[in-house]
C-alpha cells in the first residue's frame, strides 16, 4: 500500500511553519494590525475591475501587467499582498518578484475570499490616487 501523505521531517516542518508564521497573516489579524493603526501597506494584487468591486479599506491595487512599475510599494513598512483566494497564487509570485526587488513583503493567507468570509470591512471603487502611489 503506497501512502500518499509523506512522513514529515520535524525540522523541515520547523523551518516551514517558521517561515509560514514570519512571511504570512490571516485577514483577522490583518483587520486588527489596520484598526490598530500599525504601518503596514496592503497591496491586492487582484485585477482593477475585481478590486473596484471591494477591497480591504486603504489597500493600493497593483494587478500583475503593473508589477514592474512598483507603484504604491514601499520600503519603509511591511507590505502585506492578497489576491483571490487560498487557491489563487498571484500574491505568492508578486512576493517572489517584490521581495527580490527589495521590498519587505508578506502574504495575506486565503485572499480576498477569506476577507469576506470574516465579514470583515471592505471599501468600494478605485484606490484614491494619494493611496496608491505612496512610495
Amino acid at each position: 500500500m503506497n501512502q500518499t501523505i509523506p512522513m514529515p521531517d520535524p525540522e523541515g516542518a520547523h523551518e516551514y511553519f517558521h517561515r509560514k508564521i514570519y512571511y504570512s497573516t490571516g485577514p483577522v489579524e490583518l483587520s486588527h494590525a489596520l484598526d490598530a493603526h500599525e504601518n503596514i501597506n496592503v497591496v491586492d494584487v487582484r485585477e482593477a475591475e475585481d478590486f473596484q468591486k471591494g477591497h480591504v479599506p486603504g489597500s493600493v491595487n497593483l494587478p500583475r501587467d503593473r508589477w514592474a512599475s512598483h507603484e504604491g510599494l514601499r520600503k519603509d513598512v511591511p507590505n502585506v499582498l492578497l489576491c483571490y483566494s487560498q487557491a489563487c497564487h498571484l500574491a505568492a509570485k508578486a512576493g517572489h518578484d517584490f521581495a527580490k526587488a527589495g521590498f519587505p513583503v508578506l502574504e495575506m493567507d486565503g485572499g480576498w475570499a477569506a476577507w469576506q468570509e470574516n465579514e470583515l470591512p471592505a471599501e468600494k471603487g478605485q484606490a484614491s490616487r494619494a493611496t496608491s502611489l505612496q512610495q
